[in-house]
């Protein structure tokens, strides 16, 4: 069998999707592969936060862009969007200063931002620790999304609305480039040609080029998260980040006290040695999502970071929670461990082959943020 389009999109997650997305809405014909029966990467292993208030100037306009592509989607259908902002808690002066400083940046670059005292802080997060929170930064245009549905959603949005092509265990095994064309072939016996192919297939794509694997500045971050049992009568509005979320995201650095703040940390404390940030969310069913940490390991080495939960992680955060919420239970339903790459030097993989063939790749942790609105630049760059 052979099938022929305008550009073939290869890997299923978040980026691949969304370059589906943008393709389609410009009028060519696409189809988007997906080597697994459905998608089970970083897309659907995280915490389903949208939040550009964390990323740099750079990837916050990608991230605005993302906020009005989700918003819209959502207007047309159902892909779990809840408009319910994020908020930043800071637990002593440093981080009261950065934040601050945050917001006068968010002025600067027309992004809405509210400074809360500490006093709204307690009124609008229920179970929220008054020995904890000094004061916090608000961003109401911020969304969530159930991340294990989200995905989903968009991709039935896309055959509902486009009649969009979308091949599931559908693994690619080869690209071969000639003249105008590619030539993909894949392990279900389906030929695939195409002007152009984009590979968004993660660290997958080692299995495609593995030399230029090896060669890549990447490595691969594992996080890990856990979920309790539906909290009786508390309502978490948004997502909701702390002050070493403020310590750690990327718009921070920009900031003018961060570096002196940084330098006075200690190298050696369990947040550093794990990368542990501290995150809540709720999710639909009432459960509270917490996490998460952070171990790196190079791309050719993904199994030096093992296979099993580290339960002194896991113990770790759930000590730190308790000093943040006192939540109705800390009983834990689930827990569970992603993975996703990301680039040491860029903020993401990007190699052109023969023209036509397009691998961008290890977004981080930016993907479920930024996904949708730097996907819209890129189509429009290469088509």
């Amino acid at each position: 069998m052979e099938k022929k389009y305008d550009l073939l999109v290869v890997g299923g997650g978040a980026l691949g999707t969304f370059h589906a997305y943008h393709a389609l809405q410009n009028g060519y014909k696409v189809a988007l592969l997906e080597k697994d029966s459905r998608p089970v990467g970083a897309t659907v292993r995280n915490f389903g936060q949208v939040v550009p208030s964390g990323m740099n100037s750079k990837w916050q306009e990608y991230g605005r862009e993302s906020l009005a592509v989700y918003k819209f989607i959502q207007s047309e259908f159902d892909i779990t969007v809840r408009q319910n902002g994020s908020v930043y808690l800071a637990s002593d002066e440093q981080e009261q200063l950065l934040l601050e400083e945050l917001h006068h940046i968010n002025r600067q670059n027309d992004y809405t931002s509210h400074l809360l005292t500490k006093a709204e802080c307690l009124q609008k997060y229920p179970g929220l620790r008054e020995d904890y929170v000094k004061s916090g930064l608000f961003f109401p245009e911020e969304i969530t999304v159930e991340p294990l549905q989200m995905v989903h959603r968009v991709q039935e949005y896309l055959k509902n609305s486009f009649a969009a092509d979308i091949f599931f265990s559908t693994p690619v095994t080869r690209c071969d480039s000639s003249g105008e064309e590619v030539v993909v072939y894949t392990a279900t016996g389906i030929q695939f040609r195409a002007s152009k192919v984009i590979i968004c297939n993660g660290s997958d794509f080692q299995l495609l080029y593995p030399g230029l694997f090896a060669a890549a500045d990447m490595e691969v971050t594992k996080l890990q998260m856990l979920q309790t049992v539906p909290q009786k009568g508390l309502k978490m509005r948004g997502g909701v980040l702390t002050g070493l979320s403020i310590r750690r995201y990327e718009a921070f650095r920009e900031c003018p006290s961060y570096a002196a703040i940084k330098a006075e940390e200690d190298c050696d404390s369990p947040e550093k040695k794990w990368g542990v940030h501290l995150l809540f969310k709720q999710a639909a069913d009432g459960s509270v999502i917490i996490g998460d940490s952070h171990e790196y390991a190079a791309v050719t080495a993904i199994e030096n970071l093992g296979y099993h939960i580290d339960e002194g992680i896991n113990r770790f955060l759930l000590a730190e929670a308790r000093k943040i919420f006192d939540l109705p239970s800390y009983d834990i339903r689930y827990q569970w461990f992603g993975m996703y790459a990301q680039c040491r030097t860029g903020d993401i993989f990007q190699h052109t082959i023969d023209n036509n063939i397009h691998i961008v790749t290890a977004i981080g942790g930016k993907g479920m943020t930024a996904s949708p609105g730097f996907a819209a630049e890129h189509i429009k760059q290469l088509l």
